[in-house]
């Protein structure tokens, strides 16, 4: 049995453990069921998540010149302090930039490899926390738009990490932190625009990943590189396939690459 299509990142459903869904277009692959399975992936060819074109993939899913035009790859996508459609200001798509920046978001702790702050939009909640692999998070702040969302990560990370260590994460190489005493201790440095955002009282959100067997030593795979991979699959964790060899695909990194999935 094989499948192909263009890789774009898992669709994960809530549950314990999540469930992920690698998604083509006329087919999916429930990737729990393929644990403990041997599968063969081969790189075919590009696939500009925008464009469609053949042509080498530079970040995100797309091809370089989509890059610096589309909308969904524009500055403030990585830095929601860049954002701008609250003042109706354009840097790419107005439109597009006020569905997407104008309505709830969420500043929230999670720990996947250490404590870190991040920013979601509220209907991503917890998908966004499954993607980085975090085995507990909590939310810190609710605000109606984007902007107010990035200038407060920005304050937090003055005091707290931004970053994931995704070695660390996959090895699960992880402790269990108290977020509530976290986020009680950085309240304080909400910047005042957001601090009447600040969410008093809730709690952590623990999440359990579908992995039979961490990797000691992670090695990461180039498709593109090596054209051909057979491994026994043996864990999902954030947005990465771990193959029992120890070598693991990150999926989301590989946006925009058309693959052929073979099911041994």
């Amino acid at each position: 049995m094989f499948y192909q299509g263009v890789l774009t990142k898992m669709e994960t459903e809530f549950s314990s453990p999540i469930q992920y869904y690698l998604v083509f277009e006329n087919d999916f692959i429930n990737m729990n069921q393929l644990l403990n399975k041997s599968i063969t992936m081969q790189f075919v060819k590009y696939q500009c998540l925008h464009c469609g074109l053949d042509k080498p993939i530079y970040r995100q899913g797309f091809d370089r010149q989509c890059f610096y035009e589309v909308p969904q790859a524009a500055d403030w996508v990585m830095r929601p302090e860049l954002s701008k459609a609250h003042l109706g200001i354009e840097e790419r798509d107005l439109e597009f930039e006020k569905r997407t920046q104008l309505q709830p978001h969420i500043v929230y702790l999670a720990n996947s490899s250490n404590v870190k702050v991040g920013v979601t939009r509220k209907n991503q909640v917890p998908t966004r926390w499954i993607d980085q692999g975090a085995h507990e998070a909590i939310e810190i702040v609710e605000v109606p738009n984007r902007y107010l969302a990035g200038v407060t990560e920005v304050a937090l990370k003055e005091h707290v990490s931004d970053k994931t260590n995704w070695r660390k994460m996959l090895k699960n190489d992880i402790e269990d932190e108290n977020l509530v005493e976290w986020r009680e201790r950085l309240k304080g440095f909400i910047p005042d625009e957001a601090k009447d955002y600040f969410i008093e009282s809730n709690t952590e959100t623990n999440l359990e990943f579908p992995v039979a067997k961490y990797p000691e030593k992670p090695k990461s795979l180039n498709i593109v590189k090596e054209l051909n991979y057979s491994g026994k699959l043996v864990g999902v964790k954030g947005q990465y396939l771990i193959f029992e060899d120890q070598t693991v695909f990150n999926v989301r990194a590989n946006e925009g690459i058309v693959v052929k999935i073979s099911i041994n």
